[in-house]
């Protein structure tokens, strides 16, 4: 049987991605739900397209303009997020890609993990915020959690080989960002459009960001400690500019499993999808010769402090990470809109997390009111 599919945010680069991968494969799967926040005309492409049965418009101000755009198909339309965390639960859902960006995928992939759902996991910033609190509902309701993040994907396939035998250290590989051999002088004045040009990956605007200030890996090293019930002294970090290893495990034995494929987010996408089977993506072979010379260095915290930082979120705990993320996506943005300087990303993450109305178990309600309270100081530093 098909296996039907929900994609939350999927006008976004995971998104898109997903789909391309369901576009080869339209004998193994079926889009039952799409979302996105609020590019109506691409959603009405993609829900023509595949004749997907609900469509939901997050931003409820675009729903008439959607719904007239629609008006000719056999998509149901939706508005709000209240709509799409009952529709994820639906027993026509099988597979939710959580491909959202941001703390807003924390409520519906919560929604569809109390559902018992597999969740096709894109969105860092839900295992960053409430990671215990995802895991536990996780465990509860019987549900699965596979990793699509290429790093965490690595892992995961990485242990499948482990047989059971204890992980010593796990090594996620970054790529450096745009600004992997710049001085911080020069880094200090980069612009977001320079920002934004990433060596090897394809991704939305707030990630590719991300990636330039490390803030990226920072996050995946508390996904990871979450995912893999790995204590984060046993995350490493090291800078692998080619990206074509995208993690490593290392055991006790010495021996470090790594897992090779050229940079394309489908790989992942397409294994979570079809799990426990590998099916063609288009993803282009490696050719070893060609490739040559593989290279990896220490991550500067100098430089990029936002790696920094987020091992002292984990290491403190609680709702030190959802205050972390929370204060990274309003500078972010800030940046974006070049309201606020490369360095001052960091600036205000730190600020933040150091001004902290601390809780050391937080409830659901603590991780929402910790987001609210440090956007609004993280703006007011902005």
């Amino acid at each position: 049987m098909k296996r039907k599919i929900a994609i939350l945010g999927s006008t976004g680069s995971i998104g898109t991605q997903t789909l391309d991968v369901v576009r080869r494969h339209r004998d193994m799967f079926e889009v039952e739900l799409i979302s996105a926040r609020s590019s109506i005309g691409l959603l009405a492409q993609q829900a023509r397209e595949f004749d997907v049965n609900n469509v939901v418009i997050c931003d409820e101000s675009r729903y008439d303009a959607l719904a007239d755009d629609l008006k000719d198909s056999n998509s149901k339309i939706w508005a709000g997020a209240e709509s799409l965390c009952r529709l994820v639960q639906g027993e026509n859902v099988d597979i939710v890609v959580a491909a959202m960006v941001g703390f807003s995928g924390l409520r519906p992939t919560l929604a569809a993990l109390e559902a018992g759902k597999i969740v096709a996991l894109a969105n860092k910033e839900t295992l960053v915020a409430a990671g215990s609190i995802v895991t536990r509902t996780m465990r509860e309701h019987n549900a699965v959690i596979l990793p699509v993040d290429s790093e965490h994907s690595a892992i995961f396939q990485c242990l499948l080989g482990a047989q059971g035998n204890e992980v010593t250290k796990i090594h996620l590989t970054a790529s450096g960002g745009p600004f992997r051999t710049w001085d911080r002088k020069r880094i200090a004045a980069a612009t977001a459009q320079d920002a934004l040009k990433h060596p090897n990956w394809d991704m939305g605007a707030k990630v590719t960001i991300d990636s330039a200030t490390m803030m990226n890996k920072g996050f995946e090293v508390i996904e990871a400690k979450w995912l893999f019930d790995i204590e984060p002294s046993r995350i490493k970090v090291v800078v692998h500019p080619e990206s074509v290893i995208h993690s490593m495990v290392e055991f006790s034995d010495g021996a470090v499993l790594a897992q090779l494929a050229n940079p394309d987010m489908r790989e992942p996408i397409g294994l979570a999808l079809s799990f426990p089977a590998r099916i063609p993506v288009g993803v282009r072979p490696l050719d070893f010769a060609e490739l040559g010379t593989l290279h990896f260095e220490k991550p500067d915290l100098d430089r990029f402090p936002n790696l920094r930082l987020a091992y002292e979120a984990i290491e403190r705990g609680g709702n030190a990470p959802c205050a972390l993320n929370a204060a990274n996506e309003v500078a972010v943005k800030a940046y974006l809109g070049g309201a606020v300087s490369f360095y001052d990303i960091a600036r205000i993450n730190e600020a933040c997390l150091r001004g902290l109305n601390f809780v050391a178990n937080p409830s659901l309600d603590d991780i929402f009111a910790t987001n609210d309270e440090i956007a609004t100081q993280a703006a007011a530093m902005v």
